[in-house]
């Protein structure tokens, strides 16, 4: 039984900051459409005032993905300028956060260049469609569609099919650790014959449904009252209500505890061994923190996936936003890079379930 509560409590940087915040949550009171608005809009400002500086630097093209449905949604590729054309750079799959109800090609932008410039590679940012317009499951197969369609226009970006990583942020981190479960498990028509993935990034994701949390996660834990959905119930950005909000408008149903779209962490050890090297960053304040401990556990100890794991100690879910008032900030783009280079690089597993505290 684990018990991952040593990792919780905020820094004194945390507390600092939270004081000349004007607010540290959502207005989950304003209709959907105004909040995503505001937000959305947020984001995109900070996002266009770093291209200034950083889009220069790159090649950025936009696409159409045409999905299983007949619609189509747009993707954009950032390759750095510095890299001659006829290199076959590796690709990092982004996908972005936000409760699959925020998000936008504009507001990854900044994220998505910078990616690009420290690592040599071609990111492709992908805008899934999101929440209230599009529920449960559509996300996730726009996630599938993008990788296939990827590897389809696996020339058009310059990139080489043997080295794709996929990575994602929160929502973004359960689209991906689905998408490689799928991919893994030979589950998905449009995943099949696609070359093996080179690796997965997950920044503080959700692999587990809240619905089906006590049956599943909890049921690993010492006890309820010291998992992370207890101790971070109030917690700043994502609280337990905010979680809700979020998947209320999903609307998904109470799913299976072997769902492999919304309950990754019940995968079986035999289910998940082989899956390629697994990047994790996972903030010590945050409800997702026990999920992605324990699907990191299993992957490091029982299945032999070669497994790394930051643990963002004394933040919440998403500090990323504040940039430079937090140093954990450049800890999560460490994290973000470097995790690429290692999963290029086919490292080795170690058989251990080791946590970097940062």
């Amino acid at each position: 039984m684990c018990d991952f509560s040593h990792y919780g409590g905020p820094s004194e940087e945390w507390l600092a900051l939270e004081k000349t915040l004007p607010t540290t949550t959502f207005d989950t009171s304003l209709p959907p459409s105004v909040l995503k608005r505001t937000v959305n809009g947020t984001r995109e400002q900070a996002s266009a005032e770093a291209m200034q500086t950083l889009g220069p630097q790159l090649q950025i093209q936009t696409f159409s993905i045409g999905t299983r449905d007949g619609a189509a949604i747009q993707a954009r590729s950032y390759r750095p300028k510095s890299k001659p054309a006829a290199d076959k750079l590796p690709v990092y799959l982004y996908f972005h956060g936000g409760g699959f109800i925020f998000g936008s090609l504009e507001s990854e932008d900044a994220t998505c260049a910078q990616i690009a410039l420290r690592t040599g590679v071609v990111v492709l940012n992908v805008n899934y469609r999101h929440t209230p317009e599009h529920t449960y499951p559509i996300a996730w197969e726009d996630a599938q569609d993008a990788f296939a369609w990827l590897h389809q226009n696996i020339d058009k970006l310059g990139a080489d099919p043997a080295k794709v990583v996929v990575g994602g942020v929160s929502a973004g981190g359960q689209l991906t650790a689905s998408l490689v479960l799928d991919k893994h498990l030979d589950k998905s028509e449009v995943l099949k014959g696609l070359p093996e993935i080179a690796g997965q990034v997950l920044i503080i994701p959700c692999v587990a449904s809240p619905d089906t949390y006590a049956e599943g996660p909890l049921k690993k834990m010492k006890s309820p009252e010291i998992s992370s959905y207890v101790e971070n119930e109030f917690a700043p950005i994502l609280s337990k209500k905010t979680v809700e909000y979020f998947t209320s408008y999903l609307k998904t149903g109470i799913p299976e505890l072997k769902d492999t779209k919304l309950n990754i962490v019940n995968a079986s050890p035999e289910e998940v061994k082989g899956l390629p090297p697994t990047v994790f960053g996972i903030a010590g304040m945050d409800p997702l923190r026990d999920e992605a401990l324990l699907y990191a556990k299993m992957l490091a100890e029982e299945a032999s996936v070669p497994t790394e794991v930051r643990l963002f100690k004394g933040v919440p879910h998403g500090f990323r936003r504040f940039g430079k008032g937090l140093k954990a900030a450049a800890e999560w783009d460490k994290c973000v890079e470097e995790g690429i280079m290692w999963c290029l690089g086919k490292p080795a597993a170690s058989g251990k379930f080791e946590v970097r505290v940062v």
